[in-house]
């Protein structure tokens, strides 16, 4: 497959709506993880870029965050139509540099337009409120106004909708961007600052910064006094990195960090379907998402039926290059990926845990890893502490709902669980007694632009998506008109 619209792969830096190398000429090779070819050579942000990138958003505030609600939504409507009208390309790119199927990689496109189409609707609806005075000589009222220029920072795994979810309600709510996407991924980033251009979106209001200076540039970004808002998906090490350094001048955050999530299978579920959902919420995009079950709890008195369904499913599974026909798994993003999921697995089972399906490389090539299940799993164990990050079911065995709640809770994260049951008693009391901040019943894939994703805990704070989204990115300025 080749692009139908070539202009989609931009290899340079996006600064105030220009494409250009980077200042000293620097490049870094992009690689296809399911082959390991090189894809092209990007350029390679340095700190000077940085602050040119910096300079463009915050002088193109001053005009942005004046411009009427209809017209940010007119100009986002047309992005958003763009990237539908391109969403076959930009499928194509995203598979080619980051590996999920194509298949996958068209829903996250559409993922990705859907949260451009809600912000291009949800910035006519930021109100602000009249407050009743005590004072009849007093009025009182809040307005909400953009908070500033954004610092946004994306992952690898989802390269496109994570950009979205970020940058659509900035740029609905007024404020500038500057973007810092993964180095493993920078091509979807670029694709769709190309087609923020065409839509007419104004410069200076978006800029990206392709590189692999990502310390020294994310300094930059959670230090200088230009940058009102950082917004940050990753690991939560990386997370409190960026937070203190944030805190020199006290910048709001958005934080959605690592997970650790429950999957929990009671003995009331409707089998077939705790089956289905736990397959999407496991094996999706070879299991790096950070809402992935993390670990499968299953009930004793169901375990014998659960995982002969549930084995033959993940049997079933085909793996190799994501451009290719009928593939449901592709490769693990690099090296580093293979080697903690081997690492994992290696203590699990010298703590007694057992491999009942896969366990290794897949023949497909070098960064693809055997849909796995390991059985026979306990706390002790790492992969019941960190996230998994590779196509492996961790399985858990549980005899009540207490202690299914108890084993799910236990963790330092808080980021989504969920779990399987008919018995709406028992839907209201687990659901109300999980300590995650997103909660999926009966139901494996959980994230919509209309609702609010994020977590608790060491999972980060803050909403994405939903009228929740668009606030993160605002201020809420109270008015008072006295002596009337």
């Amino acid at each position: 497959m080749e692009l139908k619209n070539k202009r989609l792969l931009q290899t340079e830096t996006f600064i105030d709506n220009k494409f250009s190398k980077s200042t000293d000429k620097s490049a870094f090779e992009v690689t296809n993880p399911a082959n390991g070819k090189v894809i092209c050579t990007v350029a390679n942000a340095t700190e000077k870029d940085t602050y040119r990138a910096i300079s463009a958003a915050n002088k193109a505030f001053i005009n942005w965050s004046t411009t009427s609600v209809l017209e940010r939504s007119k100009l986002l409507r047309r992005w958003y139509e763009l990237i539908v009208e391109n969403k076959e390309d930009l499928a194509f790119i995203l598979t080619t540099e980051q590996g999920k199927p194509l298949g996958e990689a068209l829903g996250e496109i559409n993922y990705a337009a859907s949260f451009v189409e809600w912000f291009a609707e949800e910035c006519k609806r930021t109100y602000g409120e009249t407050i009743p005075s005590s004072n009849n000589a007093k009025r009182l009222k809040t307005i909400k106004q953009p908070i500033g220029v954004v610092a946004a920072i994306t992952p690898w795994n989802f390269p496109t909708a994570m950009i979205t979810r970020k940058v659509a309600p900035a740029i609905a709510a007024g404020c500038t961007v500057v973007l810092k996407p993964a180095e493993d991924t920078p091509l979807s980033a670029l694709a769709l600052a190309k087609l923020a251009l065409e839509a007419g979106i104004p410069k200076g209001v978006l800029n990206i910064l392709p590189t692999t200076n990502y310390k020294e540039i994310g300094e930059i970004l959670t230090t200088h006094p230009d940058i009102a808002k950082v917004s940050f998906t990753g690991s939560t090490a990386v997370g409190r990195l960026l937070m203190r350094q944030s805190a020199t001048t006290l910048k709001k955050l958005s934080l959605e960090l690592g997970g650790n999530a429950p999957c929990i299978i009671f003995d009331d579920a409707e089998m077939d379907n705790a089956v289905k959902g736990a397959m999407a919420t496991k094996y999706r995009n070879a299991g790096q998402t950070c809402v992935c079950a993390n670990r499968i709890l299953v009930q004793k008195s169901i375990y014998s039926k659960f995982m002969k369904k549930y084995a033959e499913a993940v049997e079933a599974l085909k793996v190799g290059d994501g451009t290719k026909k009928n593939i449901t798994i592709g490769p693990l993003i690099n090296q580093e990926a293979i080697d903690k999921v081997n690492n994992l697995l290696k203590d699990a089972t010298e703590k007694g845990a057992k491999i009942l399906l896969g366990g290794g490389k897949h023949k497909a090539g070098k960064l693809f890893f055997q849909p796995t299940i390991i059985t026979h799993c306990s706390s002790k164990m790492q992969l019941s502490k960190e996230e998994i990050f590779g196509p492996v079911s961790s399985i858990f065995i549980f005899e009540t709902e207490e202690e299914a709640i108890e084993m799910a809770n236990d963790t330092e994260y808080g980021l989504a669980a969920y779990f399987f049951s008919t018995n709406i008693n028992r839907i209201i009391r687990v659901s109300e007694q999980l300590q995650y901040g997103i909660i999926g019943i009966n139901d494996g894939i959980i994230s919509t632009a209309e609702a609010p994703f994020g977590g608790i805990k060491q999972s980060g704070f803050g909403k994405e998506g939903s009228f929740y989204g668009i606030e993160e990115y605002q201020i809420t300025k109270y008015i008072c008109t006295g002596n009337l």
